[in-house]
């Protein structure tokens, strides 16, 4: 079974014959290797100062495994990006077409949308079970839901989001310990601990999504939600919309609830800011997890793993782009 690898120390990545090597110093300041044959690798997460040999990189793009590069605040920088193989035009002409036309556009983002208030809503619920005072943030959420179908632009659509956001987020000061209360959402730097959690894991699912769709024929730069720009793969942040719920926020509550997290996982000259490397550490070990976990899928009646959802995910847009089957978000259903 191939890996998703999350390195945090500062080291060098080379290759020998067919094996990628990753050279680094450990917390004692020894030398240590660690070898991988790269049939191995699914993909590879850089969180420290990686050094990657020019003969390693090749390798790695030659067997179609994605580096992404995250900065030492923990957010995103780019990636190294496979020659793509999996290409089809007339795929390429239905997507350009899908965002060109406005009411073609405007059904896709509502359903990127619509998917992710669904999983928040089901976030919610899970935890109101105990905290009752949820249902009123359940309630004004599903009252923005309602009205979802009235948006006639996408900055509508994005303003609606926003606002829901904002009410989930508030939300969680219901449920998690004070120390990580939320105020507001804060970005580059992120101003508390909850925002550079959330932050750091949002990172990670735009990643995720960005490598499912490298495994399609899709192009991850015509975006329906996001609007398409130079230097980023819009339509992986269209993704991670849906998957943010189960990916990042489910991490987060599992780490804070279960007391492995708290501030000495946190850089306090920073002002608890930004994840320390034990933080980052524990973050990435908790969020590969939370890929490899498997459910038992309602169509396909066999197991598949969180990651694989997101490969789904895009197989379902690809059939509504070709005219096969109407898009329907994935809803969490457990």
């Amino acid at each position: 079974m191939k890996m998703n690898l999350f390195i945090i120390r500062n080291g060098i990545i080379r290759r020998i014959q067919n094996t990628i090597y990753f050279v680094f110093k450990n917390e004692k300041g020894e030398l240590e290797k660690k070898a991988l044959p790269v049939e191995k690798i699914y993909s590879i997460y850089a969180h420290g100062r990686i050094t990657i040999k020019s003969g390693a990189l090749s390798y790695l793009m030659k067997h179609g495994i994605p580096v992404h590069f995250f900065n030492k605040f923990g957010f995103y920088e780019g990636s190294f990006w496979p020659r793509e193989t999996l290409v089809s035009g007339a795929l390429l002409v239905k997507q350009v077409e899908h965002y060109l036309d406005r009411s073609k556009r405007m059904s896709l983002a509502k359903a990127f949308v619509k998917g992710a208030i669904m999983n928040i809503l089901v976030n919610l619920k899970y935890y109101a079970r105990e905290e009752k005072s949820l249902e009123d943030d359940i309630s004004k959420i599903s009252e923005f839901l309602s009205k979802l179908n009235l948006a006639s632009s996408i900055e509508e659509l994005m303003a609606l989001e926003g606002n829901v956001r904002e009410i989930y987020y508030l939300a969680w000061n219901k449920f998690l310990p004070e120390k990580f209360k939320f105020e507001k959402r804060s970005r580059q730097p992120p101003e508390n601990m909850i925002n550079a959690l959330i932050s750091f894991g949002n990172s990670l699912v735009y990643s995720a999504c960005l490598t499912e769709i490298y495994n399609t024929q899709l192009n991850p730069t015509i975006s329906y939600l996001h609007e398409p720009f130079e230097r980023r793969f819009s339509l992986a942040l269209d993704l991670a919309e849906i998957f943010k719920p189960l990916l990042a926020d489910r991490v987060i509550f599992k780490l804070i609830k279960q007391d492995k997290i708290d501030e000495s996982y946190f850089h306090k000259e920073l002002n608890y800011c930004i994840l320390n490397d034990k933080g980052k550490r524990a973050f990435l070990q908790a969020f590969d997890e939370k890929l490899k976990t498997t459910i038992k899928h309602r169509g396909l009646k066999r197991n598949v793993s969180y990651q694989r959802l997101i490969r789904l995910e895009c197989y379902k847009l690809i059939k509504h782009l070709l005219g096969m089957k109407e898009y329907k978000p994935f809803v969490i259903w457990w």
